[in-house]
């Protein structure tokens, strides 16, 4: 029971966290049509790696989606290193999981926008 609270507690603060800080500053305001410089880098990752069609994708839509992803992410990798005991053995596999969780999950992505038609064909496999 301790570790649903405590997913549930690191998937709402980090979330929260990544509204304030990631989605607000990112986000498009459709009144003024303005279009930002800079995105985030998993906007970018996403875009380059996985070829998303960005006149088919909602901006505003994919901020939310992966503000949703990487909470979700940071919250199992803390819920799965918490159980472990030695601080090394927390660093090692906390490294590998982030890496290993954030190209899976964004995989997941990828396919959710695949279905709905929205990659660029004949990019990515």
């Amino acid at each position: 029971m301790e570790e649903i609270i405590l997913f549930l507690l690191t998937f709402l603060l980090v979330l929260v966290i990544y509204e304030l800080f990631v989605v607000r500053k990112y986000r498009i305001d459709d009144r003024k049509s303005k279009v930002k410089e800079k995105e985030p880098f998993e906007i970018q990752y996403l875009i380059k790696r996985y070829h998303l069609d960005m006149s088919k994708v909602s901006y505003n839509q994919l901020l939310q989606l992966v503000a949703l992803v990487s909470s979700f992410d940071i919250a199992l990798i803390v819920s799965i290193i918490t159980r472990l005991d030695s601080f090394l053995l927390i660093l090692l596999v906390g490294i590998i999981l982030t890496f290993v969780v954030i190209v899976v999950s964004y995989y997941f992505i990828y396919l959710f926008y695949k279905k709905k038609g929205m990659i660029k064909y004949g990019k990515h496999k």
